[in-house]
């Protein structure tokens, strides 16, 4: 058997042309979708992400603004810059850039986001719907649908390209950060899935991933997931990515290995990472859609 590969980046054009199509219709009636970032400091990853949403942002039509304050900045002065995003009627979405300076408190600053303007979907307002769903449709219908997490939403819309029903079937979340594996879990039930979750005090990890019909692997350790983990046929979703001392990347499931096993695999990279910044336009466009008058 050789696994079908989940293309990425070919689903999230998709999404991205869809994005698009969506920001010019509501456009047409008068509101212009925004997203607003915040960068605190100079770290020269978060510079390249932050730059990577606002050329999406262009591309799909979508207003941005990127807010830039120096990595000196106290909680305070943060805040500050918050609220004033939250009072602009023109900034529909709000992405706080993680991680922030150690002296900068994360909880406070996203617990003061207006949830209904939280891009990410990580204020705690939205956690907590998401944790309260019985099911997918209580997020997503409605006037003010969730914003849902980006990279997870992503992960679910690559197991929905595979054509696999998740109601009922066996899925393994291998991580439980607030970022990814604990909101794919969540995302997961939703969709009626019989959920696991493991992580680095999990015992028997092997025996868990041989039970999953659908495996997603966060744990942030290069190839820790082998061939011998996986289940004939399961489908294989790879969050993970490393950098290994060549400088080449690779993902958190040996990749080679686990091909020749599993029946669908995201590579890495071209995988989940596309698909976060697609799932954010998405968020902005959804907000922009149920936002409340000015």
């Amino acid at each position: 058997m050789t696994a079908n590969i989940l293309d990425g980046k070919a689903i999230a054009k998709e999404i991205r042309e869809e994005a698009k199509i969506e920001a010019d219709d509501l456009k047409s009636r008068g509101v212009h979708p925004g997203l607003a970032t915040l960068l605190v400091g100079e770290d020269p990853a978060s510079q390249i992400y932050v730059r990577n949403k606002h050329k999406a942002c262009a591309e799909a039509g979508i207003d941005s603004w990127n807010h830039v304050l120096p990595k000196e900045s106290s909680t305070q002065d943060v805040a500050k810059k918050v609220r004033e995003l939250n009072a602009d009627p023109k900034v529909h979405a709000i992405l706080v850039q993680l991680p922030l300076p150690p002296q900068v408190d994360a909880e406070t600053v996203l617990t003061l986001m207006d949830p209904a303007k939280d891009a990410d979907g990580f204020h705690i307002m939205n956690l907590g719907r998401l944790l309260a769903a019985k099911d997918i449709s209580e997020l997503t219908g409605g006037k003010h649908p969730l914003p849902l997490p980006c990279t997870p939403h992503g992960v679910i819309k690559l197991i929905e390209k595979t054509g696999t029903s998740l109601k009922g079937r066996n899925a393994l979340v291998i991580g439980r950060s607030l970022i990814v594996g604990k909101p794919a879990a969540l995302l997961l039930m939703a969709h009626h899935a019989t959920v696991t979750i493991a992580h680095s005090r999990t015992q028997d990890l092997k025996a868990a991933c041989l039970r999953a019909d659908i495996l997603v692997a966060a744990t942030g350790k290069a190839r820790m997931i082998t061939g011998g983990m996986i289940q004939p046929g399961a489908v294989v979703i790879d969050v993970g990515i490393n950098r290994l001392p060549d400088g080449s990347l690779c993902g958190d499931v040996d990749f080679e290995a686990a091909k020749s096993v599993a029946g669908w695999i995201t590579p890495v990279p071209g995988g989940v990472g596309p698909m976060t910044i697609a799932m954010l336009l998405k968020n902005t466009i959804a907000l922009a859609r149920g936002a409340r008058p000015a």
